[in-house]
């Protein structure tokens, strides 16, 4: 049987209140792993659309015979965005459910809720003086009012906007410390349901990105040619959390303070909310009792230029969307180290809640700007709609260069076989290899490749021997913040360095190959090579290999999954983790002492013994296999160094552990049109009033969670059709979602939180559209 996973990495745009739509989207994802993990692990149906995921991954097994998994380990977002991905974060690594923030967000996400109690009228004829104001901008004819909002809702919101405007001035209306109060409200909340196991595997790694901007800013050394160095100001301020999923659920995925943190300070809307302050969180704490044990450890992370200048308590963060609406860099950026237990499907989705708003602008611009137009575009639309342009071509990029890569290989092969072939077609016991001839055969091959590359060897010495030290000087980067360097290019400069005074020149100028000193700095620390090399034995075994009617597919399986678990000895020196508390103090002291570091790495990771290891579990696989795979695997084994020397100097993003393309799928209303057309205007009732609509009506809340959830529950059942080898049919996947549609309305109906016209009205649509 074929495994895959299908690997998401969200994206959350900001969105303001249209974050109740992206709640309702973050809940199908979540359910559809939830559902993922079950059917794997042999846990029975639970009813409603959780079994629709499963009946549809069974279905996908029975069909074409692709066990699929469901992985969200990545989770990146802004604004409104942000919040869903700290808590979508929170529920996989814990186990924990979704379900309670469902009517929290319904509930609690009103201006009445979140104004400041000290910014409400305390009584109906409070600021009397300023009812002439409040009454011309909403009632006076062609106010914005009237074109933003239906005509059954406006009483309400031009009730709470009056309120708003007569309310405190020149300060913001909501509450800050009110706002951190619901978000803690919300993780409790989640703590309190029964957890289940981790919606990831043991050990695979979850990464969290929300973007912040600090208002006030930085100054941080940029290296110019003239002058050498210069200041300049940095505002960008994002929120990073990785975490290695636990064996058992229950456990959060950072403090609860933290979480918070993030969330209250990537959602901070200008004016709306007062900036975020680190003296905010430690009240919370304070007054819940929770305390903040990691806080010092926290902010030297996230602001180690602040917590060196002894200015945290003066840093004001507001919406991450300001600078960055829409976060692939953060989620890009997290594809580096990952582990592979099988054949990969990675995606980046990313969730934009109203794609039409170039439209919209359009046609406003005909009109004159507006009191509330100027303020709200301003603020929330104009300086973040930047387009992904950038993201998507540098993702382009790299799924082309991986195609190139493939392709390189594909016409190597046959020399390199050849070759193989000619060094050892004749070796004796080749049937019959162990862990001592596997390691003497290696050598033996990487020795050849050497000789056989001639110049072209050159580059490739290089090649590895860059590599190795961007990894390094990477590594200690990420150890030593307060070292407070812009990049790690100045510990790879002292590396290099110290690789000269220790006299490692990659290239013997006297016999082909590498010298003896840069051999043994390889086998020490070229941890790169090994993971190219089990990658390419997990690619043949899962491509190449599988359409021979001669092999099993039971042989196959075992194979890779036997590769993969190699993969994980290496994968897991590879981290930051493996290399010890003291690693840290190694590397902030690397600038003056690079040799130290060298060494500690070298005695951490011990290649060498995971070389035998290796080696060990390759000959036992080996001898269990049937004679015709065990050829092909162990000529591939013994190949790759002459595949190598060819297409690493090619390989820009070496450090990468995923090498198939990536590909980039959008959820939103306008690409959800199984049950209604028309986008976000025909659907949701958020996008009134500049985005802020949901805000004043409890019945707008309740109707963009619902076709968040429909909306989410297409396009998720879309991502599971198209990883497929072979398509599974319109007719299929259309019987999917129509049975997913019913399966959430009638869970809404029994949870009695939403309009039963509202539901039923829908429903009448799915019984009519999907017959």
């Amino acid at each position: 049987m074929r495994q895959k996973e299908l690997r998401i990495a969200l994206i959350c745009y900001g969105g303001v209140s249209l974050a109740v739509y992206m709640h309702g989207v973050t809940r199908e994802l979540w359910q559809l792993a939830r559902a993922s993990r079950d059917y794997h692990s042999g846990a029975g149906p639970r009813g409603g659309v959780h079994d629709v995921y499963r009946e549809l991954l069974e279905h996908i097994e029975t069909e074409q015979g692709l066990r699929l998994r469901v992985l969200p380990d990545i989770a990146s977002g802004a604004s409104a965005g942000g919040i869903n991905a700290v808590f979508l974060a929170q529920a996989i690594y814990s186990g924990q459910s979704l379900e309670p923030l469902t009517e929290l967000w319904l509930e609690v996400a009103d201006v009445d809720e979140l104004t400041d109690p000290d910014a409400k009228l305390r009584w109906s004829g409070g600021k009397i003086w300023a009812q002439p104001l409040a009454s011309w901008l909403l009632s006076r004819p062609g106010n914005e009012l009237s074109e933003q909002v239906a005509p059954e809702t406006r009483d309400e919101v031009r009730r709470k906007v009056s309120h708003l405007i007569r309310g405190r001035w020149f300060e913001p209306p909501f509450s800050g410390l009110g706002f951190s109060k619901l978000l803690h409200r919300a993780f409790a909340a989640m703590s309190e349901t029964t957890p289940e196991a981790p919606l990831l595997p043991p050990h695979h790694p979850l990464d969290l990105y929300v973007t912040a901007t600090d208002f006030h800013g930085y100054l941080e050394l940029l290296h110019l040619h003239s002058p050498p160095v210069v200041e300049d100001s940095e505002h960008r301020m994002p929120i990073a959390i990785r975490r290695k999923t636990p064996e058992t659920g229950g456990q959060n995925l950072s403090d609860p303070m933290e979480l918070v943190f993030a969330a209250r300070a990537t959602a901070s809307f200008p004016g709306a909310f007062p900036p975020l302050k680190v003296e905010e969180i430690d009240r919370l704490a304070q007054e819940t009792g929770q305390g903040w044990a990691s806080r010092e450890e926290f902010l030297d992370r996230i602001m180690p230029v602040h917590v060196m200048r002894d200015s945290v308590d003066s840093v004001s963060l507001i919406d991450g969307s300001v600078l960055v609406n829409k976060p692939f860099s953060g989620a890009m950026a997290a594809l580096r180290g990952r582990p592979a237990q099988r054949e990969v499907d990675r995606r980046f989705v990313y969730v934009d809640p109203r794609p039409d708003r170039f439209g919209e602008w359009e046609a406003r611009g005909r009109r004159d700007v507006g009191f509330f137009s100027a303020i709200f575009g301003s603020l929330s639309a104009i300086p973040r709609e930047q387009p992904i342009r950038d993201n998507l071509e540098q993702l382009e990029e790299q799924s082309r260069e991986a195609e190139r890569l493939s392709r390189i290989v594909a016409a190597l092969r046959p020399e390199v076989e050849r070759a193989v072939e000619k060094l050892f077609g004749f070796t004796l016991f080749l049937d019959s290899p162990t862990p001592k001839r596997l390691k003497a055969w290696r050598q033996k091959a990487q020795q050849a490749a050497a000789e056989q590359a001639g110049y072209a060897f050159h580059s490739y010495a290089q090649a590895k021997l860059s590599g190795i030290v961007a990894r390094i000087a990477k590594l200690a980067w990420d150890a030593a913040p307060s070292l407070h360097l812009a990049s790690p290019a100045p510990i790879e400069e002292v590396l290099r360095e110290e690789l000269r005074r220790r006299g490692i020149d990659p290239i013997s100028h006297e016999n082909a190959g590498a010298t003896p000193d840069a051999i043994r700095f390889f086998r020490e620390h070229d941890i790169g090579f090994r993971i190219r090399r089990l990658r390419l034995l997990a690619r043949r075994l899962a491509r190449d290999w599988e359409a021979d009617p001669d092999i099993s597919d039971a042989a196959l399986e075992t194979g890779r999954d036997a590769v993969y678990k190699i993969l994980a000895l290496y994968f897991e020196k590879e981290s930051l983790a493996s290399l010890g508390d003291d690693f840290a103090g190694k590397a902030e002291s690397v600038l003056a002492d690079p040799g130290s570091l060298l060494d500690h790495i070298e005695a951490k990771r011990l290649l060498p013994d995971a070389d035998d290891r290796t080696e060990e579990m390759l000959a036992e696989l080996l001898a269990a296999m049937p004679a015709n795979l065990k050829r092909r695997m162990l000529f591939a084994y013994l190949g790759f160094p002459f595949y190598d020397v060819a297409t690493l100097p090619l390989l820009r993003n070496e450090g990468l552990t995923e090498f198939d393309p990536v590909k980039v799928d959008r959820i939103s209303p306008d690409d959800a049109r199984s049950i209604r057309e028309g986008g976000s205007q025909a659907t949701l009732r958020g996008v009134e009033f500049y985005n802020f609509g949901a805000f004043f009506s409890r019945s707008y809340r309740e109707n963009d969670y619902l076709w968040g959830r429909l909306h989410g529950a297409e396009r998720m059942i879309d991502l599971v059709c198209s990883t497929t080898e072979e398509p599974l049919g319109d007719e299929a996947c259309r019987n999917f979602k129509r049975s997913a549609f019913l399966a959430i309305l009638d869970e809404e109906v029994d949870a009695g939180r939403c309009d039963k016209g509202l539901i039923e009205g829908i429903r009448a649509e799915v019984l009519d559209r999907m017959r």
